[in-house]
C-alpha cells in the first residue's frame, strides 16, 4: 500500500492549492450530494454522510454550502440533473492500471472529456471488469503525527482496530476492513487520536512497477484527470518509487 500512501502525500501538499481554485468544494459538495441521495440527510444516521460532512467542514466549507449539498441530494432543489455514478477503467503509461471515478449529470459531457485526457496520453480505455479486480475496497484513515511518537501513535492504533499502517511524511495511513471504518472511527475519537481524513476506497492489491518516465507519465495523467470538474477520483496500482516521484517532480516543476 506504499504507492497509495505517496500518493496521498503528493495530495496532501496541492490541498491548498486545489481550495484556493474551488475545485475541492466542488467535489465534496458532490461527496455530500451523493451520500443524502443513497442514505438520508441526516448525518447522525447515515455515516457516509457523517464522513463527507466533517472531510467538507475540515476544509473550512461553508455550512451553508454543505445544506445546499444535501438539499440537491434529497431532491429540493432544481439546479440541475440527477447525479450519476460512473467508472472508467484503463491502462496507463507502462500498463498501470486505473480506475476513474466520475460523478456527474451528463454523462456524455463526462465521457467526452475524460476520453480526451485519456487518448491524449497514450493511454488506453481497458473493458469493464478487467482492471476492477486488481483492487480492493478498504476503509482508511489518514492521521497526522503531532504530540505523540510515530512508534506510540502506530501501536495504539492497531491497538484500536487498525489491522495495516503505513507512515509517510509526518502522517500515518491506517487500514481497515470496510465494516469496521466505523466502529474504529469511534474509538479512535474516544482515545483522541486526530483524524484528518476517513473514506472508504479502493487499493491496489499488488503494485506495477514501471520505469520512472512511465510512471511520471501515469502521475502527470492522474493530475490531468482529477482536474476534470465530472472526475472525484482516479485509483492507480503505480508503484511510486523515490526515483518515480523525482521525474514526476522534475517534468511538473
Amino acid at each position: 500500500m506504499s504507492g497509495h500512501s505517496k500518493w496521498s502525500t503528493i495530495k496532501r501538499k496541492k490541498g491548498a492549492a486545489d481550495a484556493k481554485r474551488g475545485q475541492i468544494f466542488t467535489r465534496l459538495a458532490r461527496d455530500i450530494t451523493i451520500a443524502a441521495r443513497e442514505g438520508g440527510g441526516d448525518p447522525d444516521t447515515n455515516f457516509a454522510l457523517r464522513l463527507a460532512w466533517d472531510k467538507a467542514r475540515g476544509a473550512n466549507m461553508p455550512k451553508e454550502n454543505i445544506e445546499r449539498a444535501i438539499q440537491r441530494g434529497l431532491g429540493n432543489t432544481a439546479d440541475g440533473g440527477q447525479l450519476e455514478d460512473i467508472s472508467y477503467e484503463a491502462y496507463g503509461p507502462g500498463g498501470t492500471a486505473l480506475i476513474i471515478q466520475v460523478l456527474t449529470d451528463n454523462r456524455n459531457r463526462a465521457a467526452a472529456e475524460v476520453r480526451r485526457v485519456v487518448t491524449r496520453a497514450g493511454a488506453n480505455f481497458a473493458s469493464t471488469g478487467s482492471v476492477a479486480w486488481m483492487f480492493e475496497k478498504r476503509g482508511i484513515f489518514s492521521i497526522p503525527v503531532k504530540d505523540k511518537s510515530a512508534e506510540d501513535l502506530e501501536l495504539e492504533l492497531i491497538d484500536a482496530g487498525v489491522d495495516d499502517i503505513q507512515a509517510e511524511d509526518g502522517h500515518i495511513e491506517a487500514f481497515v476492513a470496510p465494516e469496521h471504518l466505523r466502529p474504529v472511527r469511534e474509538e479512535l475519537h474516544k482515545r483522541n487520536i486526530a483524524i484528518e481524513d476517513a473514506q472508504i476506497s479502493l487499493i491496489a492489491k499488488n503494485h506495477a512497477a514501471v520505469s520512472p518516465e512511465d510512471a511520471a507519465k501515469t502521475m502527470q495523467l492522474i493530475e490531468e484527470l482529477e482536474e476534470l470538474d465530472d472526475v472525484q477520483k482516479v485509483i492507480t496500482n503505480l508503484d511510486i518509487t523515490d526515483e518515480a516521484l523525482a521525474e514526476f517532480e522534475k517534468a511538473t516543476a
